[in-house]
């Protein structure tokens, strides 16, 4: 392993081992998503309010109902003496119920028959506004104190402030020969309708539009717990139908790693993975320097082949063929070089030579009339070649 992947490696040990200690010494964040889900414990749950419905009615029995109004009443209505084979009261308590209008008339139908309704929310369903006579109003989102209180003196020592979660949604409008107003809430300065009783056939509906009151947050704080005691003290003791359907709100995520991502420690653990997955490939991704391969610089095959030829003419003894062409390399050496005519080898040549060249006149004169006698002789010998080859070379390297 080399230093640099050590240090890669130690530094990602360190950083997990960081967040490892922030998330255990991190205490976890409050949860404040108004659910109203009866089996949250957070601050805008109803688990408090769910598990005391069984001392606040010590004789009625609790029966949750995950599914819509019409699904669940449906099933219990006869067709033959148009009646309900049940009876008590349907609690909904969250800001949007999501009742359609079908389970609003089941709602309507079920009450008719002597049942009663109980809704705390800030939003009704279209059929109920209409038939029931109501409306509501949001005149802003309100972010004060709000005093709730009843209009029954008994329940005068009952009222509470309430500071967070708070929505100023009232009813607006209601039918006052039919409706009984039971409760206000007060914003500053102004006081408004927030819990009325409307009978429908044998039954009764009561509605209230503040369902915070009735959250965990709320119930805790204080003595706020004996204003929901209050409200649900209008309702009867027979069978509480507690309306438990879709209060997250949460849409169930499809992805695979879902229940990864829905766990803290193992959360945590994916984005490390992937944090160094992404490292290992940014810092191995950089270009490599390929290996250089040695190249064998190409040889100079023309002084091996100069060799070659040499020798063949030497170890056949053909001097004068060999002198020939060393008198004819070295003239055309001397054309190339120093642009003289070799024509005619006499002084006035020389004396243009030793100029050019820079050479001494003596050694330049001796070196053209060892040239001269050399191709006027018939018959040269090794002596001549070794003589002529010491002389050129002299002049080269002179």
């Amino acid at each position: 392993m080399s230093r640099t992947l050590k240090i890669y490696v130690g530094l990602l040990i360190l950083l997990f081992v960081g967040i490892i200690a922030i998330e255990f010494s991190t205490p976890a964040p409050v949860n404040w998503q108004k659910t109203y889900n009866e089996t949250h414990t957070i601050p805008y749950g109803t688990f408090i309010f769910y598990e005391e419905l069984i001392n606040l009615f010590p004789e009625s029995k609790v029966e949750e109902v995950k599914v819509t109004p019409y699904e669940f009443f449906d099933d219990y209505y006869t067709w033959e003496d148009s009646t309900y084979l049940t009876t008590g009261t349907y609690v909904v308590i969250d800001e949007y119920p999501n009742l359609d209008n079908t389970s609003a008339q089941e709602l309507l139908d079920f009450a008719s028959h002597g049942n009663d309704i109980f809704i705390s929310s800030n939003y009704f369903p279209d059929r109920l506004l209409d038939s029931l006579g109501f409306d509501t109003q949001n005149e802003y989102t309100f972010k004060g104190k709000a005093e709730f209180t009843f209009t029954n003196p008994v329940f005068e020592s009952d009222s509470i402030s309430v500071e967070k979660g708070l929505n100023n949604i009232y009813f607006s409008k209601i039918d006052t020969l039919n409706t009984t107003v039971l409760g206000h809430q007060k914003f500053d300065d102004e006081t408004y309708t927030n819990f009325i009783e409307v009978p429908w056939g044998s039954g009764s509906f009561y509605l209230h539009v503040q369902p915070v009151a009735f959250t965990n947050y709320h119930l805790l704080k204080k003595d706020n717990r004996k204003y929901a005691s209050s409200v649900m003290s209008y309702i009867g003791d027979d069978t509480i139908f507690f309306d438990s359907r879709n209060k997250s709100r949460k849409k169930l995520n499809n992805s695979p790693m879902r229940f990864i991502l829905s766990q803290p420690a193992l959360r945590w653990a994916w984005y490390i993975v992937l944090l160094a997955t992404i490292l290992f490939l940014i810092f191995n991704a950089k270009r490599r320097q390929r290996i250089v391969e040695v190249k064998v610089p190409l040889k100079n095959t023309t002084v091996d082949f100069t060799k070659t030829i040499g020798n063949l003419y030497y170890e056949t003894k053909d001097h004068d063929n060999l002198i020939e062409k060393k008198i004819t390399y070295f003239l055309e050496y001397i054309r190339r070089v120093y642009y003289l005519d070799t024509q005619i080898l006499d002084d006035k040549f020389v004396k243009n030579l030793s100029l050019k060249s820079g050479k001494d006149n003596d050694d330049v004169k001796k070196l053209i009339n060892q040239i001269v006698y050399l191709k006027a002789k018939t018959r040269c010998n090794e002596g001549d070649l070794l003589r002529l080859s010491k002389a050129i070379e002299d002049f080269y390297t002179t």
